[in-house]
């Protein structure tokens, strides 16, 4: 007799970072996003942890090369996770988010990876990502700094 055993397509795991960059403006909060896929997918920056690399580290490592802009990390905000595929490889993939206060550089898409890079509201961030998950994060800034007294 003979098993038959189907097998599922071969996955592993991938590990990124990235934050929400936030300045504000006359007591109006903005915070960085990108646009990839032609400019209609807008969401945080993020990248890949290189080995021996904490999640900090590479989360300020994507904003600026991704943005331009450079900070400090103020709180982790979140660790999301999803799958995708890569070719016939299902990737699961976990995401640390920080809050990151703006210190200085300008906006400037990353031109390998990013369409576009701009400072948005809080507001209209919340409606823009593209991802769920992404706004829930924002939201969870705006929690955060509506307790410090910044409006959206």
């Amino acid at each position: 007799m003979t098993e038959r055993f189907h097998s599922l397509p071969p996955h592993r795991t991938a590990y990124s970072a990235g934050g929400v960059i936030f300045r504000v403006v006359e007591q109006h909060v903005q915070v960085a996003l990108i646009a990839t896929s032609r400019g209609d997918r807008w969401g945080l920056p993020k990248g890949h942890v290189n080995r021996g690399e904490t999640a900090e580290a590479a989360a300020l490592r994507e904003v600026a090369e991704e943005t331009g802009l450079e900070g400090t990390i103020v709180c982790h905000l979140a660790t999301i996770e999803y799958w995708f595929r890569a070719g016939t490889t299902r990737v699961h993939k976990y995401v640390d988010l920080f809050l990151i206060r703006y210190e200085h550089g300008q906006v400037r898409p990353q031109v390998a990876e990013v369409d576009d890079a701009r400072w948005v509201p809080l507001h209209e961030a919340m409606h823009l990502v593209s991802f769920e998950r992404e706004r829930d994060v924002l939201a969870q800034v705006n929690r955060i700094l509506t307790a410090q007294g910044l409006k959206a």
